[in-house]
């Protein structure tokens, strides 16, 4: 599984990444978790407001902080 964090490096985007990362030990899960800061790469994605949140090449978040239950249940439905 590819998860991907998609800003440009702002505070909320830090904040997604280190709680996707925790999301991911706690399913322990396999899976790569990837920063994407490049804005060309983003918008590649249809995503014109950070942060936001892909799995599997499906964008499933995107402007906002889910909290840590919500992103367990996004993660889990792509296990």
């Amino acid at each position: 599984m590819v998860i991907k964090v998609l800003g440009t490096g702002c505070a909320k985007c830090k904040t997604l990444e280190h709680l996707t990362k925790e999301v991911v030990e706690m399913l322990a899960i396999d899976a790569e978790v990837q920063k994407v800061e490049d804005i060309m790469a983003i918008m590649a994605y249809n995503v014109m407001t950070t942060p936001a949140l892909v799995i599997n090449e499906t964008v499933v978040v995107k402007g906002k902080i889910p909290l840590k239950q919500e992103l367990l249940e996004i993660v889990k439905q792509y296990v």
